[in-house]
């Protein structure tokens, strides 16, 4: 353990040091992809649960790690990250045992989330250097225990300004890239002022190190027609300009674009024009009522765009 922690001590120290806008990273070779977040409900789900396409890349988001204590009044712990998904049902070993029965299957983890214990889970770092330490060492040991390929952005809620957070993030994944800890980097944002700050603040200083926008497009008003839609997508692939920007739908019926209205239809446009790079679900949780239909039907949609 405590070599362990020099290790990190003294690549922490590199990455500090040597990290600029400009430093080359190597990209990860992005087919277009699916995308579901698992783990975040406590609904007992698993992965083999969740139908897998073989023709289709396939990425499951554990969600979530948190640095925030897991108490009944949590606090923020600057980028000490705890487990926050289902960890009883979504294990390393059955990490494992999926990717082994499917060689297209990936799986990260999202850090953040809405909310920890009924609390926002806000960014709260208490300085850059110290989280950005704080939350390699913490991230790199999950991330090697889970045998993980990705990390997720998606904090909701923030106390800094958003230099400060595109600084936090961008040293985090510059490290986690570099250091071939994880293949795969996406953020998660959503048509929020603050949220949109913080996140174009990052894009614009790290977009080199961000495979996927996975954007949050059901944080967009219930009854979401197609023409808004289409619109919605343009307004976020101007946003995050030559970014890979994947359209999402959520199984709880929260908002946005459903599949009963019209999703697939949509996502049909943006594939003859060369813009769909893959679709995400939130949540598995909330699909497993529905037995994953549209699970299956994304999938098969995205298997006639390869």
């Amino acid at each position: 353990m405590e070599s362990f922690k020099l290790w990190i001590s003294l690549l922490v120290l590199q990455t500090l040091l040597s990290i600029s806008r400009t430093t080359a990273v190597v990209s990860a070779n992005c087919p277009v992809v699916f995308r579901e977040y698992i783990g975040a409900l406590g609904k007992n789900v698993t992965f083999s649960d969740v139908p897998i396409n073989p023709n289709v890349e396939f990425h499951f988001l554990l969600s979530f790690a948190i640095d925030y204590t897991n108490t009944n009044s949590p606090q923020p712990t600057n980028g000490n990250f705890l487990i926050y998904w289902d960890a009883d049902n979504l294990t390393p070993s059955h990490i494992s045992s999926i990717k082994a029965k499917h060689k297209n299957v990936k799986v990260g983890m999202s850090l953040g989330g809405d909310s920890v214990n009924g609390k926002n889970a806000t960014f709260a770092p208490t300085s850059i250097t110290s989280w950005v330490r704080n939350a390699i060492y913490s991230i790199t040991k999950i991330s090697k225990e889970y045998h993980l390929d990705a990390i997720d952005i998606d904090y909701e809620h923030f106390n800094v300004d958003p230099n400060t957070f595109a600084e936090c993030i961008g040293r985090l994944l510059y490290f986690l890239k570099q250091n071939n800890v994880i293949s795969y980097t996406s953020i998660a944002p959503y048509a929020d002022d603050s949220v949109q700050e913080h996140y174009l603040a990052l894009w614009r200083k790290y977009s080199h190190l961000i495979d996927y926008v996975n954007f949050q497009f059901y944080a967009y008003a219930k009854g979401t027609t197609i023409p808004q839609f289409l619109q919605y997508f343009e307004t976020q692939r101007c946003n995050y300009k030559g970014g890979k920007v994947l359209v999402s739908f959520g199984t709880n019926n929260i908002g946005g674009l459903s599949p009963e209205n019209g999703f697939f239809d949509a996502c049909t446009i943006l594939r003859r024009q060369g813009k769909l790079h893959g679709i995400f679900i939130w949540s598995a949780d909330n699909s497993m009522k529905d037995h994953f239909l549209n699970e299956k039907l994304s999938q098969d949609l995205l298997a006639r765009a390869t």
